[in-house]
C-alpha cells in the first residue's frame, strides 16, 4: 500500500527538457506526485505552473541514504573536529579552547592525533571546562575530570564504564549515549540546517541507523519533519517495536548492535532475531568484524531470514561468506568511503590477512548480494557523490588503492542510493507517473555525472513537491 502523501501546499511544476532514462523529456508534478513524463504531451489547463528549464540535465529520483545518524549529525555541526586533520596534541588543545559554551563536545577522534585519551590526558589539555570527545567509530566517549564530576550519578557498574585499579572511572565510556544523555544539558540542534544540507546533496529520504531511539528523539524528528525543517522522509531502524510513529517517520528493520568486544552467544543472538521476526519486523545487524558477521549469518540461517533482513557495514567479508549472504537473501549496507577517510589507518591497524577483504563491494554483487552504499554520517562523509566516487576508486587519503578488485562502477554505486528504503541494493526507483515527487535535478546529463561524481552537479531537490535549491 502506498504511503499517504504528507500535508503539502498545492504545487505544480514543469521540468522542461530533462534527461529521464536516457531520453530528453518534460516532467510534470502536481502537488506531491509526478503526473506525466513525456515530450510536452499534456496541457496545463490554465493551472499555474512553475517552470524549471532542465537544459538536458538528468532528473533522478531523490537519493536515499540507507545508513545515517541524524541527531548525531546535527550535533556534529557544533562540535570540535578532533579528527586526523588535527595533527597533534598541541593542535587538539588549541581547537578545544576555541569551543564556545560550558561543555566542550568533540567528535571524530583517532589515536593517531594524540594517542589513547582518558580523563588525565584530557585534563592536561583542558582542566577547567567539562570536555567529552567521541572516537570516530562512534562507540567510545572520553571525558575529562570536570565532565566526570557532572555525570557521575549516571555511571553504572557495567563494563561499559572503564575503571582503573582503584575502581575510579578513567573517563572512557563505551556505548553509553542513552545512559549519558540525562546528565547532559539539552542539545540545541539546528535540524533546519541539516535538512538543507541533505537537500543540497540531492538526498530526499534517509534511514536513521541509531539503535533504540527514545521517545524524545522521535518527537524531535517528527516536529522537525512536520514543520518543514527536516523535510526528508525518515525510516528509523531504532524505532520502538509496536509503537505508532508520527507522519513522515517509518519503522524499518530493528537495529541489533553487536558489541565486538563482547559478542552475544549464538543462542542469545538467535533468540533476539527470532523474537524480532515474530513481531513481523526484519533485523539490521551491525557487523564490523568477520567474527560478528559469521555469528550473525549462522543465527539468521538457523532462524530463517525474512524480507528486509540486512547487514550493516560488513566491514570484513572473508572468502565464502559472500555466497552465504546471497543464499540467505540478506542485503548489505556498506560504507566504501571509509577506505578514503580511514584507509591509511586500516593499512596500519588491520591484520594483514584481513586487508584484502575490507569493505568488499564487487565480490558481493557478483555473488548475488543486494548491496547499497551509504554514509554512516557523521562517522563517515555525508556527501553521496563522494561515496559514489570512492566506491569506484577505493583510494585512501594518501593515494593508496585498497582492494582494487572490489571496485564497482559509479553507476552501480548510484543505483544503491536510488534503491527503495526497504530494499537496499534492490531495483532502482524511477521517475514515472504516480511516484512521489521526491526528485534530484542535476546540472549535467547522467553520463557526465557518472564520469565525475560531485555534489556541485546537484541543481535542486524536490521533496514532497516542494523545491529545495542549493545556495548560489
Amino acid at each position: 500500500m502506498p504511503e499517504p502523501d504528507p500535508v503539502a501546499e498545492a504545487v505544480n511544476l514543469l521540468f522542461r527538457d530533462v534527461e529521464v532514462d536516457g531520453d530528453r523529456v518534460d516532467v510534470r508534478v502536481r502537488g506531491t506526485r509526478v503526473v506525466d513524463v513525456g515530450a510536452g504531451r499534456r496541457a496545463d489547463h490554465g493551472e499555474a505552473v512553475t517552470v524549471v528549464e532542465g537544459r538536458g540535465g538528468v532528473l533522478l529520483p531523490g537519493l536515499h541514504d540507507h545508513h545515517v545518524h541524524l541527531l548525531a549529525l546535527a550535533a556534529a555541526h557544533d562540535s570540535v573536529d578532533c579528527g586526523p586533520a588535527v595533527r597533534d596534541r598541541s593542535r587538539l588543545a588549541a581547537e578545544l579552547r576555541k569551543a564556545r559554551g560550558t561543555w566542550v563536545r568533540g567528535t571524530g577522534y583517532h589515536e593517531s592525533v594524540a594517542g589513547d585519551l582518558d580523563r588525565h590526558a584530557l585534563d592536561a589539555l583542558m582542566p577547567d571546562r567539562p570536555v567529552r570527545i567521541q572516537h570516530r567509530g562512534g562507540a567510545l566517549w572520553m571525558l575529562n575530570s570536570a565532565a566526570i564530576a557532572l555525570v557521575s550519578h549516571v555511571l553504572d557498574d557495567s563494563a561499559d564504564v572503564e575503571r582503573d585499579a582503584r575502581g575510579e572511572p578513567t573517563g572512557r565510556l563505551w556505548r553509553y549515549d542513552s545512559r549519558l544523555r540525562p546528565a547532559l544539558p539539552p542539545p540545541d540542534l539546528d535540524l533546519a540546517r541539516l535538512g538543507r544540507e541533505l537537500a543540497e546533496h540531492g538526498i530526499t529520504s534517509v534511514t536513521d541507523a541509531t539503535p533504540d531511539v527514545d521517545a524524545g528523539a522521535v518527537s524531535l524528528l517528527a516536529a522537525a519533519h512536520a514543520g518543514g525543517d527536516l523535510p526528508q522522509r525518515i525510516t528509523l531502524l531504532g524505532a520502538p517495536t509496536g509503537t505508532a510513529l508520527p507522519a513522515g517517520l517509518t519503522a524499518g528493520p530493528r537495529k541489533l548492535l553487536l558489541r565486538d568486544h563482547a559478542l552475544p552467544t549464538f543462542d542469545r543472538l538467535r533468540d533476539m532475531i527470532a523474537e524480532t521476526h515474530r513481531t513481523g519486523r526484519a533485523v539490521a545487524v551491525h557487523c564490523v568484524t568477520s567474527e560478528s558477521l559469521t555469528l550473525t549469518l549462522a543465527a539468521v540461517e538457523d532462524v530463517g531470514a525474512i524480507p528486509g533482513d540486512r547487514i550493516e557495514h560488513a566491514s570484513v567479508v572473508p572468502p565464502g561468506l559472500a555466497s552465504w549472504i546471497a543464499g540467505l537473501e540478506v542485503a548489505v549496507v556498506t560504507q566504501p568511503d571509509f577506505l578514503r577517510t580511514r584507509g591509511d589507518d586500516y593499512l596500519r591497524e588491520v591484520d594483514i590477512a584481513e586487508r584484502p577483504f575490507l569493505y568488499p563491494y564487487r565480490s558481493l554483487v557478483t555473488s548475488g548480494v543486494r548491496v547499497a552504499a551509504s554514509s554512516d554520517a557523521p562517522y563517515g562523509e555525508l556527501d553521496p557523490w563522494q561515496v559514489i566516487r570512492t566506491a569506484g576508486r577505493r583510494t585512501s587519503t594518501r593515494g593508496r588503492v585498497i582492494g582494487p578488485e572490489e571496485s564497482v562502477t559509479t553507476a552501480a554505486a548510484l543505483a544503491g542510493y536510488l534503491s527503495f528504503p526497504r530494499d537496499p541494493g534492490g531495483r532502482a526507483r524511477r521517475v514515472r507517473p504516480g511516484v512521489h515527487a521526491d526528485l534530484c535535478l542535476l546540472h549535467v546529463p547522467l553520463a557526465e555525472a557518472l564520469r565525475d561524481p560531485r555534489s556541485e552537479h546537484v541543481r535542486l531537490a524536490v521533496i514532497g513537491g516542494r523545491l529545495h535549491r542549493p545556495p548560489s
